[in-house]
């Protein structure tokens, strides 16, 4: 099958290739984003491979439908970047990668949470410049802490069997959930907003997440609370948690995703003048950390995703029903 490969990156490249040296499909690497102008490239070809930043709305699903384009291969779990009622409409098949590897991105979790807290981050620049003092190094013990997870999907839970580890009361919430692992305990949104030191996102975006945390959420957290997303960026509400970061309402935050992420993770801007002014100011601080959508990048979910991407197309084309549909 020939497939046109969108945001491609050199790790995707060489991931996908390793998996299809049997040239069971002829991947079209490009280095741009899916969008309604660059729907011509995929001419000539029976699928499209998507990642998280590609647009496939209404008009670009009709457009690709106009060049035979029938199938849509997301090398991602999430899937809010596609239109899935219009891609039924037009009889199009679309699958996902549901869970590469849920250990890495809560993992990566974590680690925003140590770096913040032991501020290792500033030691390390420290020490290279000959700087071996401890002030303004102090962090606080995880031990004891009272950490929220806002869904308890396959990550979620990964996330939570760690932070449980770290000897931490471990609160979830997530209105599927119905049986968990007993070190979790089941609140309600407000209960887990009001008593968490720490809170972790880890739900899909969805119109019922879009802004999950706002000013009014915001409102209900403890003074100094530590925020992570590694989840989507819609998930956080710009303006309202800078305005939180300088009122002290938050304390640490780490995002691996950014609501406008699309202009700017996956680029090397250094040399560019940056036309964000949210993300300038959360740059600012010395509270907050961020990376730019790192958290699934391993060589165990690399694999994993590009094997059960090209096992996708095989289902696909091969009119198997697969349990990674999400049209069927």
């Amino acid at each position: 099958m020939k497939v046109a490969f969108y945001s491609t990156q050199a790790y995707d490249r060489d991931s996908f290739d390793l998996i299809n040296q049997n040239g069971m499909h002829e991947f079209l690497y490009f280095d741009i984003n899916l969008n309604i102008q660059t729907v011509k490239l995929a001419q000539g070809c029976q699928a499209i491979c998507i990642f998280v930043n590609d647009h496939a709305d209404a008009d670009v699903l009709r457009a690709l439908a106009a060049i035979q384009v029938k199938i849509v291969v997301l090398r991602c779990a999430g899937f809010n970047q596609i239109d899935l009622e219009e891609a039924k409409r037009l009889n199009m098949q679309v699958l996902r990668v549901p869970a590469y590897s849920p250990e890495a991105v809560a993992e990566h979790a974590v680690a925003m949470i140590l770096t913040l807290n032991r501020k290792t981050h500033k030691a390390y620049n420290r020490v290279r410049d000959g700087n071996f003092s401890l002030n303004r190094l102090i962090g606080f013990n995880l031990h004891g802490k009272t950490v929220g997870v806002i869904g308890l999907g396959k990550i979620g839970l990964a996330f939570c069997k760690i932070m449980h580890g770290f000897g931490c009361k471990v609160l979830g919430y997530d209105p599927l959930a119905t049986q968990v692992p007993d070190y979790i305990h089941l609140v309600t949104i407000d209960e887990l907003f009001a008593s968490s030191d720490i809170i972790s996102l880890h739900c899909p975006l969805l119109s019922s997440t879009l802004h999950i945390i706002n000013e009014q959420r915001l409102a209900q957290m403890k003074d100094g609370v530590m925020l992570i997303n590694t989840s989507r960026g819609g998930l956080i509400e710009s303006k309202p948690i800078i305005q939180a970061l300088k009122d002290g309402k938050v304390g640490f935050l780490g995002i691996d995703v950014y609501e406008q992420e699309e202009k700017l993770f996956f680029k090397d801007l250094s040399e560019d003048i940056i036309d964000d002014d949210d993300i300038l100011r959360l740059m600012s601080f010395p509270n907050v950390l961020i990376t730019a959508h790192q958290g699934f990048l391993t060589r165990e979910a690399l694999f994993e995703i590009a094997h059960t991407t090209i096992q996708n197309l095989a289902d696909a084309e091969q009119g198997i029903e697969s349990k990674n549909s999400l049209t069927t």
